[in-house]
């Protein structure tokens, strides 16, 4: 299995490591619930620096970047993020992601002339991604994989800005959801500090080169223990964005579904220059969508999975469960799955089918916190 730079720091903290997309990573230091509520309520600390990251720059970097994502990167400026997809000419989604457009860097080579992206992807699609973007790249933009070379801390919940606020001159209470500059923080230059995340609870995500990473690590623990910010695993993460509704890519996402299906109409901008798969999706449109990606809440204790049928009233099967899990924030199964339409309306009662038996659950609005 691949590592982070902080593999060795979780072991030491007593981590339970897991295999996650090829890396080996927290899955919890202490509980799920402990972690969550943390999250939720003071703060928590998620190494996700498996995650990849591209540099698209250079006289072509607008035209790909925006050939090959569904949302329209022209709305952005400088200082600011967009989450967009990568979709298939049939509609598919190739992965989900975050576009960032960089700030001019002389230093990197960088000027105003043209703009420069970076390209946030998940861990297991890292290669898929670049081969899929490099296969488009007929506008001469130059890429660079820097995944290898950054790390990526989330520093996640309502107590957050004031946990790294002494670490950074950067004043964090002026940088707007889906925003971010460029800083000092802990000591450490050239660190993006970054007004987003994937728990719903607000924080920050801090890009950082490896080197730098155990040092800001241990600095943001110590500087959140007053505070009750404790380290947070891929456990809790999952419970986290799924209250939420958030979207997880080999789930609720994947090349066989399409942003429409997945009710993420409001990052496919087909109004926008053409990018790859736009007719198919206008056409789906216009057609009709089969089925839609819903919230359930179910009754009873035991946690939905992906894969379990769902079930209209009559027991017909109308779908299948693409998340699921026991929300610790709501003490009730909740989950995500797609239905066939007119069956995706809040409030349609819907079975679940656990195998041996079925569970009883009702079709809600999300996100569900």
């Amino acid at each position: 299995m691949q590592t982070t730079p902080l593999t060795e720091t979780h072991r030491a903290l007593g981590a339970k490591l897991v295999d996650f997309a090829g890396f080996e990573m927290p899955l919890t230091y202490t509980s799920l619930k402990e972690e969550h509520f943390a999250v939720r309520e003071k703060a928590g600390m998620f190494d996700v620096s498996h995650m990849g990251e591209f540099i698209v720059r250079g006289a072509g970097a607008r035209d790909l970047v925006q050939l090959v994502t569904s949302n329209n990167v022209d709305k952005l400026v400088e200082g600011q993020a967009q989450y967009s997809c990568l979709p298939r000419p049939e509609g598919g989604i190739v992965d989900d992601l975050l576009v960032y457009r960089l700030p001019a860097n002389p230093a990197m080579g960088m000027t105003d002339d043209h703009p420069t992206y970076m390209l946030v992807v998940n861990a297991g699609n890292i290669k898929k991604d670049w081969d899929w973007i490099a296969s488009h790249n007929s506008f001469g933009a130059e890429m660079i994989d820097i995944s290898g070379d950054t790390a990526l801390l989330a520093v996640q919940g309502p107590l957050a800005a004031a946990i790294l606020q002494p670490l950074t001159e950067t004043k964090l209470d002026e940088i707007t959801y889906y925003h971010f500059v460029r800083g000092s923080l802990a000591g450490h230059d050239n660190v993006i500090i970054s007004a987003t995340g994937y728990t719903g609870s607000g924080g920050f995500e801090l890009y950082l080169k490896n080197e730098a990473a155990e040092s800001v690590w241990n600095a943001v623990l110590e500087a959140g223990k007053e505070a009750g910010l404790i380290p947070c695993g891929l456990g809790s993460r999952d419970t986290l964005r799924l209250e939420k509704g958030f979207c997880l890519y080999g789930n609720d996402i994947n090349d066989t579904t399409t942003p429409l299906e997945a009710g993420l109409g409001w990052i496919t901008k087909l109004k926008a220059d053409n990018f790859v798969g736009r007719d198919h999706l206008i056409a789906q449109k216009e057609a009709g969508l089969e089925r839609r990606l819903v919230g359930f809440k179910a009754a009873g204790r035991r946690a939905p999975r992906n894969g379990h049928g769902i079930l209209d009233a009559d027991g017909n099967k109308i779908g299948e469960v693409t998340s699921g899990t026991h929300s610790p924030s709501l003490d009730y199964p909740l989950g995500m799955g797609y239905v066939a339409v007119g069956q995706h309306t809040p409030g349609t009662k819907i079975q679940i089918d656990l195998g041996r038996k079925t569970m009883e659950a009702e079709v809600v609005k999300i996100p569900f916190l």
